[in-house]
């Protein structure tokens, strides 16, 4: 059956329920979007908020999907890359060297695909600050939020911690896929000003109309269950922060040439692979080919993020599977 567009109420209320235990503030659940996951959510924002002539500042490395959306909103990419060691996290410099007359909005995803990186509350603030002050649109992408290693928090600071008046201006990306474990049910949502709302259901009228109604039902359960769930994503964590370890241990051990900065959040490695370019791999994506071929493991190129120098590595698997990963890739180089 056709539901509200913008998702059923009982979901929408149920959401921001989960979004005020994240802000500490009553969240308007009329400012909340029920979309066809995350990605979905963004499609909307970008095409409610950018159009032809407008510059978008993606905060790179980036997830693969950020310029392409861009690009059909009839925007334009202008990439901005923080500091290496600091795990490519952004500042606000480095905002203004990229900033221009036709600049209109920033993404940020935080805990980043791919890197692994988290920027902390004092620096989300600061990131807010700078885009409302220039009246720009901050897409504040945290769909890994609960995927956290820090032992500060139960969860990755949020643009939603931030003071009402500095978050009217962004818009909050979030579903279920990472912290439900609900990957191919298709929920994602938006949380903005409930004016911008209205803009990004507008899109969806005229695209998807409503989420899939047995997938909304489904998300609604899970929120209704949601200290089970938390449960269940503590089980999860403490997975991940066994595995990140592992990972980290393995490499420094088994791939010493390979340099890398630990992830805070999410569930993937960035590793600097660009010592292997030569013998005719000349970029990412030949080492990465090279490697799936002669020892069969996956791993995803720097290129499509952004950064060539660069590959993915997740650790979303099982522990043997790791130390199987990271050995056959060692036993390849170890030959030359």
């Amino acid at each position: 059956f056709a539901t509200e567009v913008a998702g059923i109420p009982e979901l929408r209320k149920a959401v921001a329920g989960y979004l005020s235990t994240v802000s500490g503030d009553k969240v308007d659940w009329e400012g909340v979007v029920v979309s066809s996951g995350a990605k979905h959510a963004l499609f909307n924002t970008a095409f409610a908020c950018f159009g032809p002539g407008d510059e978008v500042l993606v905060t790179t490395p980036y997830w693969v999907s950020y310029p392409e959306i861009i690009s059909l909103s009839r925007a334009e990419s202008v990439f901005v890359s923080g500091n290496e060691q600091n795990n490519f996290l952004v500042t606000t410099e480095d905002l203004d060297t990229a900033y221009t007359d036709r600049t209109k909005g920033l993404i940020v995803c935080s805990p980043c695909n791919p890197t692994g990186g988290v920027y902390s509350l004092e620096q989300l603030e600061a990131l807010a600050s700078w885009a409302k002050a220039r009246d720009l649109v901050l897409i504040a992408d945290e769909i890994y939020r609960e995927i956290y290693f820090g032992s500060d928090r139960s969860h990755a600071p949020s643009v939603l911690e931030l003071p009402k008046e500095q978050r009217g201006n962004c818009v909050l990306i979030d579903g279920v896929s990472k912290r439900f474990a609900m990957t191919g049910w298709r929920i994602g949502f938006s949380y903005s000003d409930p004016e911008i709302a209205k803009k990004l259901a507008s899109i969806q009228s005229h695209s998807t109309s409503n989420p899939a109604s047995p997938s909304q039902m489904a998300a609604l359960s899970a929120f209704e269950n949601l200290d089970k769930a938390e449960e269940e994503v503590r089980i999860m964590n403490k997975a991940f922060v066994r595995r990140k370890d592992l990972v980290a241990s393995l490499l420094r051990e088994r791939l010493p040439q390979l340099s890398f900065v630990e992830p805070e959040g999410a569930f993937y490695f960035f590793i600097k692979i660009d010592s292997l370019f030569g013998d005719g791999h000349n970029g990412s994506v030949d080492v990465c080919s090279w490697i799936l071929q002669e020892a069969g493991v996956a791993m995803v190129p720097g290129s499509a993020f952004g950064d060539d120098r660069f590959a993915r590595i997740s650790f979303a698997t099982s522990d043997d599977l790791l130390v199987e990963a990271i050995g056959r890739i060692a036993s390849l180089l170890d030959k030359g």
